[in-house]
């Protein structure tokens, strides 16, 4: 008969639960991991869905991380061996109707680094760029010392009223934001856009864009799943958590369908909207957690083409400034080699695109395409809509302070994931960290 009783039972197999499980294990605690979906890797994952290979988004990964390469290294993998680096990247604007290439690496790539900011002249002018540097420089002033300030603010507001030019905006602020987080700049915190800018300063050595080589559940988070059961943990998918063993203000385990999970200790890491949700299910309803309850989610709406050559000459992460596609890459020479052609985009504002029919995405991207000189229709052989309706927390002005503490008032009970405060929002980094935090947290309960 299965064992039913566990020092830790974690919910959520995304990179979140899976570091929290593997810092678990490798102290000896008996841990187990539920996850709702087929495969690992929550947010970060990859399937093949009716033939074709799909990815739960379109991922890169930013040099200066630091827990997250951890976290693979203790899985084995070597994450320069599993992505390719990037030293520039591309914007392309249907304003210009050209193609601006930025360095992005100081260190590995300091010329290209240095053609990109005394380059793009007919782009950007010198007072264009100029323009930005006492944004950048008063943004990290109030990042670091008003913090809830910055947070009513969004970018546009923060841009407008410390001068930034009009072309310095759409060329590098809209893609900053819209495709990093597909929010425009008018509904992004400007708390958040430095928070996440941040750390590039403090590790400005470090920074460059890898793309990976293979999907994200086989290169990144099936990997970290193995360690756990190979340390003595279990996973198991295809499990969805209907609700907390909830009693006398104390969790002590899960329940699905007609079976129930003990556990001396819970963490519930799965992405927020499910959280509330398991959490409402529950009948756990204490004043410690109001404000994660009132925290609003927003989704995330990709798609990926499979096509009949490649669509652009190289693999790059490129952003298309004042387009619907606010980030993208072709991947047919990264990510997806099996394949002659592959364009992955995220595409915003996602709600605009949350209730539409597949051929009506699909007409979109290719007129939006078309805008920035990309010819897809002709090319195109096959594609899947990845949509999420509650994938991240809301990253707009006013809502950074409802961010919730990982250690919560419910004994029995630990949260994980990006949306807790952590400093690197909702990000893969973020998500690692908030693992390491919640498996501290569960081991002085266990000790």
């Amino acid at each position: 008969m299965e064992d039913k009783q566990f020092d830790a039972v974690v919910v959520g197999a995304g990179l979140a639960g899976l570091t929290c499980a593997l810092e678990l294990t490798e102290k000896g605690y008996k841990t187990l991991v539920l996850e709702a979906n087929h495969v690992v890797g929550g947010r970060t994952s990859s399937w093949v869905e009716n033939g074709m290979h799909v990815e739960s988004g379109f991922h890169r990964v930013i040099g200066y991380y630091k827990q997250y390469p951890a976290v693979l290294a203790k899985a084995g993998v070597d994450v320069n061996k599993i992505v390719n680096w990037e030293e520039r990247m591309d914007v392309r604007s249907p304003i210009k109707e050209r193609i601006a290439t930025f360095g992005i690496a100081p260190l590995h790539g300091p010329v290209k680094m240095l053609q990109g900011i005394l380059g793009n002249n007919d782009i950007l002018s010198f007072s264009d760029k100029l323009s930005l540097l006492p944004f950048f420089v008063k943004g990290f002033w109030d990042y670091l010392n008003h913090p809830e300030e910055l947070d009513k603010v969004s970018i546009h507001e923060y841009a407008k009223k410390h001068g930034v030019h009009d072309d310095a905006y759409h060329i590098l602020l809209f893609p900053l934001t819209a495709g990093l987080f597909f929010l425009p700049p008018e509904r992004y915190s400007a708390y958040v856009f430095f928070g996440l800018c941040f750390p590039a300063v403090t590790r400005f050595y470090k920074m460059r864009i890898g793309a990976y080589l293979g999907g994200m559940t086989e290169m990144t988070t099936k990997p970290i799943a193995d360690a756990i059961e190979t340390k003595g943990g279990t996973v198991r998918t295809g499990v969805k958590v209907d609700r907390l063993l909830y009693q006398d203000g104390i969790v002590t385990g899960v329940a699905f369908k007609q079976e129930e999970i003990k556990a001396k200790q819970t963490v519930v890491a799965t992405e927020l909207g499910a959280a509330k949700r398991i959490l409402k299910q529950s009948g756990i309803n204490h004043e410690g957690l109001a404000k994660m309850m009132k925290l609003p989610t927003m989704p995330a709406v990709t798609i990926q083409m499979e096509l009949d050559k490649p669509l652009i000459p190289y693999d790059r992460t490129t952003f298309g400034a004042g387009t619907a596609l606010v980030s993208f890459a072709e991947q047919s020479r990264t990510t997806f080699k099996h394949v002659p052609g592959r364009l992955s985009v995220i595409l915003g504002p996602s709600d605009r695109f949350l209730d539409m029919k597949p051929e009506q995405v699909l007409e979109i991207t290719i007129e939006e395409a078309r805008k920035i000189g990309l010819d897809i229709k002709p090319h195109l052989k096959d594609y899947r809509i990845v949509s999420h309706p509650e994938d991240f927390h809301s990253l707009e002005p006013g809502h950074d302070w409802m961010r919730p503490d990982q250690s919560t008032p419910i004994r029995g009970l630990t949260l994980a994931g990006d949306y807790t405060r952590q400093p690197y929002f909702a990000t893969m980094e973020g998500a690692v960290i908030s693992g390491q935090r919640a498996a501290q947290i569960v081991l002085q309960y266990l000790h």
